[in-house]
């Protein structure tokens, strides 16, 4: 407030002065409010953003700096619920006071919905939204695992599709908390469970709620469970219009959780009908099949052999005859070639036997004569005896025989049986000195 003021309260102001004082006065102290933004205009060039807030009695003007609107990260759009912090300005050219804005974010639902869509803008800066990384889903899933709460409507929609469409599949109930603090580790925990226990699709279901009820579903750590999973995901979260990161991620988003059952249930009359497109399918294809192994059968069929069955074996039959007749042919000529080889070298052995015989001859008379020398008879001969004991023994030594043995004496011409009446033995000295005595 200008010094002079209460000096001059009777003295008029000027517009100036008066723009002055309420300047001052309005910018000496901070304001914090929430309001709905009705307006945005952020041009290009523009120093500052300019922007109005409303609710359901007033509306006011707003002015941000470019550097603080930038630092803030909230990309202003009409509708958002916004928590200004700032202080009232005016611009005295204009007479208009402005809302000059410091710090800036979303309100309540709005700061929620910034937090979840800055980390769908990560999760599909990393890929896990690509539609190339999403499994195709099972066509007869005979295993169906469940995710959801066990008290909720939509745990009875899922089961009732289930039952009605497609009851020859089992399903396996994981039944947990969905909202809370700790309701991302819960699901977690469960789509790690019906997967273990055999899972070939998961739905991760659940009614509706606001935005705050579905939190838990734009859980990173959750988003990240779902990718990695290993298995197919049909997320059912919801209404229509609702959508979580679990539907960004999961391979299959269907909008209610008894859409989601009807995704992973063919019906009786789909199924049938698959069936006789199946076997349609089936029977154009074996009868296609009958009929080209019909037509190689008549063309096989068709080939001379099977007309004349000589045809098979003509030409080793030609080939045989060729070989005999001239086998029939050699063999005289080589009969003929043998005898004449067997002439000559039946020649050439008389030949070689006359030539080796007389040399034979000669070795033999000497070997004749030299064993007729050392025969024993050639030696009884000349006046000598053999004697032998009973058992046809020669005996060399007397000591060989006793007083009273049987002996044979063999002589030149016969044989002499004597018995023992006497031994005596030679000796050196018998021999040297006068004989055996004549006894």
């Amino acid at each position: 407030m200008p010094e002079d003021f209460e000096q001059r309260q009777d003295e008029p102001l000027s517009v100036s002065a008066a723009l002055a004082l309420a300047k001052k006065s309005l910018e000496s102290f901070t304001v914090k409010l929430i309001g709905e933004v009705s307006e945005v205009s952020n041009k290009p060039g523009y120093k500052a953003v300019y922007f109005s807030v409303k609710d359901s009695g007033a509306s006011m003007p707003c002015m941000m700096w470019l550097n603080r609107y930038k630092s803030a990260g909230v990309d202003l759009r009409v509708g958002m619920l916004v928590e200004l912090t700032g202080r009232f300005t005016l611009y005295a050219p204009k007479g208009r006071m402005n809302f000059d804005v410091f710090g800036l974010s979303l309100a309540g639902e709005g700061n929620l919905r910034l937090q979840v869509a800055n980390l769908a803008k990560k999760l599909e800066a990393e890929g896990l939204m690509r539609p190339e990384r999403k499994k195709p889903l099972p066509q007869l899933p005979e295993r169906i695992g469940l995710v959801t709460s066990p008290r909720g409507a939509a745990v009875h929609d899922v089961l009732r599709t289930l039952r009605r469409r497609y009851p020859l599949a089992r399903v396996m109930l994981a039944g947990v908390a969905v909202e809370g603090e700790h309701a991302p580790a819960g699901l977690i925990a469960a789509l790690e469970a019906v997967r273990d226990a055999g899972a070939e699709v998961v739905l991760l279901v659940r009614g509706g709620g606001s935005f705050e009820d579905l939190m838990p579903f734009n859980d990173e750590a959750l988003a990240r469970a779902i990718a990695s999973l290993g298995v197919p995901v049909v997320t059912g979260i919801g209404h229509e219009p609702d959508t979580s990161i679990a539907d960004m991620v999961a391979d299959v988003r269907a909008s209610t959780p008894t859409a989601a059952a009807e995704t992973v249930s063919p019906t009786f009359e789909s199924l049938e009908g698959e069936l006789d497109i199946e076997g349609s399918n089936l029977s154009r294809a074996l009868t296609t099949r009958i009929e080209r192994a019909l037509s190689a059968v008549d063309r096989i069929a068709d080939r001379p052999v099977f007309a004349d069955p000589n045809m098979l074996f003509a030409v080793e039959a030609q080939s045989l005859d060729l070989f005999e007749d001239r086998l029939q042919r050699a063999i005289p000529i080589n009969l003929d070639r043998d005898r004449v080889r067997l002439a000559h070298l039946e020649e050439r052995v008389r030949s070689a036997g006359a030539a080796m015989l007389p040399r034979f001859e000669n070795q033999l008379a000497m070997g004749a004569a030299r064993l007729h020398d050392l025969s024993p008879l050639t030696i009884l001969s000349r006046g000598y005896a053999i004697a032998k004991d009973e058992q046809g023994s020669i005996v060399k030594s007397v000591d060989a025989i006793r007083l009273d043995d049987t002996v044979q004496v063999e002589v030149a011409d016969g044989r002499l049986g004597c018995t023992v009446e006497k031994i005596e033995k030679i000796t050196s000295e018998n021999i040297l000195f006068g004989g055996l005595d004549e006894r």
